[in-house]
């Protein structure tokens, strides 16, 4: 019997906020939560934000002046909810109505006679130009003569078209949360996203490698655009051009795995299986099949499984506007039909819409299989038992949407249909689609749900989109689907586009009931999430997640009512070390871990033999596998 794969801890950050214990979920339904969860999250992001204080265990201003939650709401939440989830881009980013360029001049003397000029002699090009003469001024200065025209490249700046992003919330800067010098953003997001998942766990890391052998631990992250600021793969391209040194740590932090790497080196000190899976858009969940999949066959136990990335960089926006994929100042303007444009709605998925909006995000689960969960007393949030990936065949354009993603979905709902029946998935299932916010997109994707839930005889079902509030984050995207599903099965509440006024009329929606504004369902409404994600390339994905009320449904089958009773004692002292890390994290403390140079191993330290292998700070031997699948090939 498989062993069920079970999240056991969620968190990141993206421009929602902060994911564990929901608060990113609340901040996309805000106006549909009572007064206290919404003060909650507000307070949350006010210190997030910087624009409160906690002294002494109060809220204070930048006065002094003690604030209570209520006061906090009052004063902060225009600011709050216009520097959170989708806005104009922010000058700490860069400044899109100037953004760095170089512009190539040609000069010369007047009249095709020659051009004088003086540098510093250090600064003379090597070899010089064929048409240049240099004549010496002082030991540092020389004098130089151009014969001929001359290329040149100087400083420019111009206004980028695309003007908008999800940006994370003004005045948070995970980098000042932990020793980050020479960090890339992405990965300052990853050690801060990653900590968060693992802290609302609600157990110590330490007694859950005690429990586990060393190979029994497995990392599966990554990034689809590498790190590329200027500390990583942007600084690697960019120095030579700009006169400057390509450091020692460019090319290193720049990699796409390097997420990964810094979870099992910094974070975990994991010594098992790692890897990063890339998947365009679907990064997110091609690293979650494999995580799944450990679990699933045994050879994993405890995983962790997320993205990180960071593309609000010129170059990123400049590549896809080229491709024509991101909604721009003036396309925007069009769909609106005014001058003022509203950035906050730039995406909007199934609506008249002109391109998808980038978007910086590090959303991190933590997987266990069931048997270790109950034994450990882990809260469990949800289980993903399958996710399903198919390619496009043979395309005409590499870009363009193609026939695998019918596929992933028609598998995800049949699997579902498998295990919860089919009422079920008819009656108390959802969607999170892709929802890129393309033209084509709204269409295509409109028209495969609405042909899966012809074929499986689903009326009315009903579909979101977390992109309309968090934006397209590349590799974490269906990292940001799969939280905001967590958040609904929690509060019984599927949000809605609400960045659309109406769902546009090219889109299929005869057996879809696609939401524009929050649906108040109730949390024994909903038994099953789908989510769905395509990327370029013909990278389609489709996972379905299945609420806690009905995994604990599972579980209490499975092992037994008296198991499942002495579990839920355990689980309570988890609750309560996790909610004692949400009640600092809510006054800024986010306890980051970041171990750089701790707890080395040593090699001569390793006890090897034909049994296994003992690693130093692991409690359990890595036992070698008994493996006879192929035994028999080599007997008589």
């Amino acid at each position: 019997m498989s062993r069920l794969p079970v999240i056991v801890g969620f968190g990141g950050y993206n421009s929602a906020g902060r994911s564990s214990f929901h608060h990113g979920f609340r901040r996309t339904v805000i106006e549909s939560l009572d007064a206290q969860a919404r003060q909650q999250t507000l307070t949350g992001l006010a210190v997030m934000m910087k624009l409160v204080s906690v002294v002494d265990g109060e809220y204070r201003d930048a006065e002094g002046a003690a604030l209570t939650p209520a006061q906090i709401e009052e004063r902060f939440a225009g600011q709050i909810l216009a520097s959170t989830l989708i806005r104009r881009i922010e000058k700490q980013h860069l400044d899109v109505n100037a953004a760095h360029w170089h512009k190539n001049l040609e000069i010369g003397g007047a009249n095709g006679q020659p051009l004088s000029f003086t540098v510093a002699a250090k600064q003379l090009p090597e070899p010089l130009p064929a048409n240049w003469s240099v004549e010496p001024i002082s030991d540092t200065e020389v004098c130089v003569t151009l014969h001929e025209r001359c290329e040149i490249k100087v400083d420019s700046y111009r206004e980028l078209p695309v003007k908008s992003a999800g940006q994370l919330p003004t005045g948070f800067e995970p980098g000042e949360l932990y020793n980050s010098r020479f960090h890339p953003r992405g990965l300052q997001m990853t050690v801060v996203g990653v900590t968060d998942a693992l802290r609302s766990v609600g157990i110590d890391w330490a007694r859950i490698v005690e429990r586990v052998a060393p190979g029994e631990i497995a990392v599966f992250s990554g990034s689809l655009m590498t790190q590329m600021d200027e500390y990583g793969n942007g600084g690697l391209l960019q120095s030579r051009l700009r006169g400057h040194r390509v450091s020692a740590k460019h090319l290193p932090l720049g990699f796409n795995s390097m997420p990964t790497d810094f979870i099992n080196a910094y974070v975990l000190g994991s010594v098992g299986e790692t890897g990063t899976i890339t998947g365009a858009c679907a990064t997110f969940l091609y690293n979650l099949q494999k995580g799944i999949e450990g679990i699933a066959s045994g050879r994993s136990r405890v995983v962790v499984v997320g993205n990180s990335e960071a593309p609000i960089l010129p170059e990123c926006i400049e590549g896809y506007a080229a491709m024509g994929a991101l909604a721009t100042e003036e396309n925007l303007r069009l769909i609106e039909g005014r001058d003022d444009v509203d950035f906050r709605r730039s995406s909007r998925p199934f609506g008249q819409n002109c391109g998808f909006t980038l978007a910086e995000s590090s959303q991190y689960v933590v997987l266990m299989d069931d048997e270790l969960a109950l034994e450990l007393g882990a809260d469990i949030h949800g289980a993903v038992p399958d996710v399903f990936i198919n390619a496009d065949g043979f395309k005409k354009s590499i870009s363009a949407p193609g026939p695998g993603n019918y596929l992933t979905m028609a598998q995800a709902v049949a699997a579902a249909s498998q295990l919860v029946g089919l009422d079920g998935v008819r009656q108390r299932s959802f969607i999170h689609a892709h929802g890129s916010s393309t033209p084509a997109n709204r269409v295509t994707e409109s028209q495969l749900l609405d042909r899966v839930a012809a074929a499986f005889g689903i009326e009315d079902w009903p579909v979101t989109a977390v992109k309309a509030f968090v934006g397209h984050s590349l590799a974490p995207a269906s990292g940001d689907q799969l939280i905001s599903a967590l958040g609904s099965f929690k509060y019984g509440i599927i949000p809605g586009i609400k960045t659309i006024d109406a769902v546009a009329d090219d889109v299929h929606r005869e057996h879809l009931r696609i939401l524009t504004e929050d649906a108040a369902v109730g949390e024994q409404a909903l038994d099953v999430c789908f989510i769905n994600s395509k990327g370029f390339g013909g990278n389609n994905a489709s996972a379905y997640v299945l609420a806690p009320r009905l995994v604990e449904k599972m579980l209490r089958k499975r092992h037994g009512e008296a198991a499942f009773a002495a579990y839920s004692e355990r689980r309570e002292q988890t609750r309560a070390a996790a909610a004692a890390y949400e009640s600092r994290a809510l006054n800024g403390q986010f306890d980051v871990i970041y171990n750089f140079g701790q707890d080395l191993i040593d090699d001569s330290e390793i006890d090897i033999s034909a049994d296994g292998v003992k690693v130093p700070g692991f409690a359990k031997p890595l036992a070698y596998k008994q493996d006879a699948r192929y035994r028999d090939m080599l007997e008589d």
